[in-house]
């Protein structure tokens, strides 16, 4: 294989508040089978992957847990490594932002800003979202609530150091328009230009004061760098850059990088902050930032209150790392939300992997043994039917090329699974079970088996990228290696006379649906009640193991408090509200009459559970539109420090209409 030159891609570095779910692991794999993939296509491929370890959530983590944040990070960080272990990912390099040569650098950029006048200092006045480390003005929230996670926010002011931004804006976005490709897909360039650029970009928060827990900054030690200009440098602190202009001959090679792959939500600092830092620093930027969909659990949202998280190990215990890998490869679509259930899975890994391809392999092999003691063998008797088989298989490298280069990783694969669909049918077309009946069709048997044979391979080669040992397990049954991209051109390339192995493996068994949801039920519920065990809680559901900072609010005389009428509501009906991914719209009985409430915990509650429930509203809340729909009240809803809600409802059956005093 030629090389076609160096291939710098990264993912996202994951954030060090805890275990990541199956929807954070995605994005690990995506980036595997795309650096696999450029790999085995003649590139020279850095994959580079690690963790972000700063910032005020971490400090409240560590507090909670009774730890210094260092030994919080170290071992989430050591977790997160070992899950990417798991999943077969084959990174590079795995930076860490408490890395010594990181944070000497970071020190290094915020000081090179501020000597050449893109940093200054100042005061910040607004609203701050821990869970993002952002803050938000006033119009930016969404339903009073920040934009990007849809928890609440809280005022903050505090002396800060600021980046301008605006300086910089105008070359960013003739920067985006003149490159098409930087920003993918086009939906995601299209927001950051409408809903920030062309709007104008206010002056950056780039240090903070109010906790401790980052990176000093050196001539200001009262000051920690913001976590995000801490977090994106990690892109070339990794690969060697020095702001001081000793840059690593590695940093020289592979800056900038090919590909940025990241989650939609931090889009907005991938696109513009981080495009503006490199141009203050005068390096170029990346080629491409590529925004994937979510993975979303599709019973609902996964919440640890639930006791419904689904993560990487969990499913790699009941069905196989290369299993989740094809799952959550071919599931996720380009630019839409993808969806995982356990059913789901079941369903894919039965239908895809057990049939289609687990059974073709076996057919095969087992043919090849019982028809000609293992033997795969040319004779080179055609028959017309075998042209379109040839085709298919000739022509799925191509095809498969055309949708990575658009890093359509899905549709990749379905090209893969195209081959072993039409080996499937080729099969049927020509019925080796009846060839078999006669002696004088014995050559022609043998060249089908070989044609299967040579599909079978090829497809196995394609999905070295996406199921690694699997098509290394493909290979050795038919006693030969995976083939290089470039001979999968033509068809014939298994050598004639090859004996297979006696008795195949069984790639993936079919699954009893019933039996797996079973003990993912007992595997939940015992760990809840771990759980809930360690942190002490009581039947009373009292969580005594949990202590949670409470902010107090301005206080407010019982007079204030006496003008809210709050009272028990039962939801009689419940919908969605179009073209909303956060609302849902209630129909609330309170005593005598309906009223209707929308509220923002569709994340949280489907439709369907809500009808039925009774729950405490605030009755006499102003009416007000929320996406264009009139709210007649407010449902009392408590959340933790994870964000996650739960409804308050009554501790013992009350009427609607029950007034709560």
């Amino acid at each position: 294989m030629s090389n076609k030159g160096k291939y710098y891609i990264t993912t996202a570095i994951a954030y060090t508040s805890g275990k990541p779910h199956i929807g954070n692991s995605y994005e690990i794999v995506l980036a595997d089978a795309i650096a696999r993939y450029k790999r085995k296509d003649g590139y020279d491929v850095w994959f580079q992957t690690g963790t972000d370890e700063h910032g005020q959530k971490i400090e409240e983590k560590a507090a909670a847990a009774g730890v210094t944040p260092k030994e919080f990070v170290d071992q989430v960080s050591g977790t997160i490594k070992e899950l990417w272990n798991l999943m077969d990912t084959s990174y590079d390099h795995f930076i860490r932002t408490t890395d010594d040569y990181h944070e000497k650098q970071v020190q290094k950029i915020f000081k090179k800003f501020y000597d050449q006048g893109d940093i200054y200092k100042g005061a910040y006045e607004g609203l701050y979202c821990t869970p993002c480390e952002s803050f938000w003005t006033e119009s930016q929230l969404v339903d009073g609530k920040c934009p990007d996670c849809g928890r609440e926010v809280i005022p903050a002011k505090e002396e800060a150091y600021f980046f301008k931004m605006s300086k910089y804006a105008d070359r960013l976005i003739e920067h985006i328009n003149t490159h098409p490709e930087f920003i993918q897909p086009v939906s995601r360039k299209n927001e950051m230009m409408n809903n920030f650029l062309l709007p104008g970009l206010q002056d950056l928060c780039v240090s903070r004061t109010s906790f401790k827990w980052g990176i000093p900054v050196d001539f200001d030690d009262k000051h920690v760098v913001y976590v995000w200009l801490d977090a994106l440098t990690n892109y070339i602190t990794g690969i060697g850059y020095d702001a001081d202009g000793g840059s690593s001959e590695q940093y020289k090679k592979l800056w900038p990088a090919e590909l940025h792959l990241i989650g939609k939500d931090i889009i907005r600092f991938h696109t513009i902050y981080w495009p503006i830092f490199l141009m203050a620093m005068g390096e170029e930027l990346p080629k491409q930032v590529f925004g994937h969909p979510w993975l979303l659990q599709g019973d609902g949202k996964m919440s640890k209150s639930k006791g419904n998280v689904i993560y990487a190990d969990d499913l790699v215990s009941f069905f196989g790392v290369d299993a989740v890998r094809y799952f959550v490869l071919h599931e996720m679509p380009f630019e839409n939300d993808g969806t995982i259930s356990w059913e789901l899975i079941i369903e894919r890994i039965n239908s895809d992997l057990a049939n289609t391809l687990g059974n073709l392999v076996n057919r095969t092999i087992s043919m090849s043994n019982k028809y000609f003691g293992g033997i795969v063998e040319n004779k080179g008797v055609e028959d017309v039917m075998d042209a379109d088989l040839k085709a298919v298989v000739s022509e799925a490298y191509q095809k498969v090329e055309e949708k990575m280069d658009s890093l359509r990783v899905a549709d990749a694969l379905t090209e893969i699974f195209a081959v072993f669909k039409r080996c499937n049918k080729y099969i049927d077309e020509t019925e080796p079970w009846v060839l078999a009946k006669e002696e004088s069709k014995k050559d022609r048997l043998a060249t089908v088996l070989y044609n299967l044979a040579e599909g079978i391979l090829t497809g196995a080669s394609l999905l070295e990228p996406f199921m690694p040992a699997t098509a290394k397990k493909i290979a050795e049954q038919f006693n030969t290696s995976l083939a290089a991209f470039d001979e999968l051109g033509s068809f014939g390339h298994y050598a004639s006379g090859t004996k297979v192995v006696e008795k195949p493996e069984i790639l993936f068994a079919r699954l009893d649906a019933k039996e797996v949801v079973e003990k993912v039920d007992a595997m939940f519920a015992e760990r809840k009640a771990a759980e809930e065990a360690a942190s002490g809680n009581g039947a009373d559901g009292a969580s005594a193991g949990q202590e949670i900072t409470v902010e107090l609010k301005e206080e407010i005389a019982y007079e204030d408090f006496d003008k809210m009428q709050f009272v028990v509501g039962e939801i009689i009906k419940c919908e969605e509200v179009p073209k909303s991914k956060k609302l849902l719209c209630s129909q609330v009985k309170v005593g005598s009459q309906v009223k209707q409430i929308v509220s923002g915990i569709k994340q949280y509650y489907s439709a369907e559970e809500m009808v039925g429930k009774k729950v405490m509203v605030l009755l006499n809340l102003k009416p007000a539109k929320l996406a264009g729909v009139l709210s007649e009240g407010m449902l009392l809803c408590a959340e933790d420090q994870d964000g996650n809600l739960a409804l308050m409802t009554p501790e013992k059956e009350m009427p609607a209409g029950a007034e709560i005093c």
